[in-house]
């Protein structure tokens, strides 16, 4: 079944990609949750249209996007959290808690576009996120989960 997303779908595409599914997946999740629509020829003429007026847009947005990820550049994010014997963490750091870090240094990202290898993190170290800014614009960054001084 061809589809045309209406908005971002984890692993599968972005807004307006066309995309092949299962039946069933198209029919019972992505249509009735207004993710997607039947990518007739008529929808797919509409789809052309929109994405050539869209395309000179996009250099604005990948551009304010790129300066955004510049940001990052240098930034050194440290988390501090309760540890009991060892390294071992009371609770668990996760994109939620990295989101409150970028916030904090003056970096606005939402959670969701925040990705940790693992997706939970239970002991001290230094550990790798992505961000996702937009589509083409993907930063990894490093961040550190230290012991609160007790």
């Amino acid at each position: 079944m061809e589809l045309i997303l209406k908005k971002d779908v984890e692993n599968l595409g972005f807004t307006d990609d066309l995309v092949t599914v299962k039946n069933g997946f198209g029919r019972n999740f992505l249509i009735p949750q207004g993710h997607a629509v039947l990518a007739t020829p008529s929808a797919k003429k509409v789809l052309a249209e929109t994405l050539k007026q869209r395309a000179f847009k996009e250099k604005k947005i990948i551009g304010d996007a790129k300066t955004e990820a510049e940001k990052l550049n240098g930034l050194e994010i440290k988390i501090s959290a309760k540890t009991g014997e060892g390294d071992k963490l009371f609770g668990s750091i996760n994109n939620i808690n990295l989101a409150e870090a970028f916030e904090k240094a003056g970096v606005s990202i939402d959670k969701k576009f925040i990705t940790i290898a693992g997706g939970t993190i239970k002991r001290t170290g230094t550990y790798e996120s992505t961000i996702r800014f937009h589509r083409d614009v993907v930063v990894t960054v490093s961040f550190d989960v230290v012991a609160e001084a007790k």
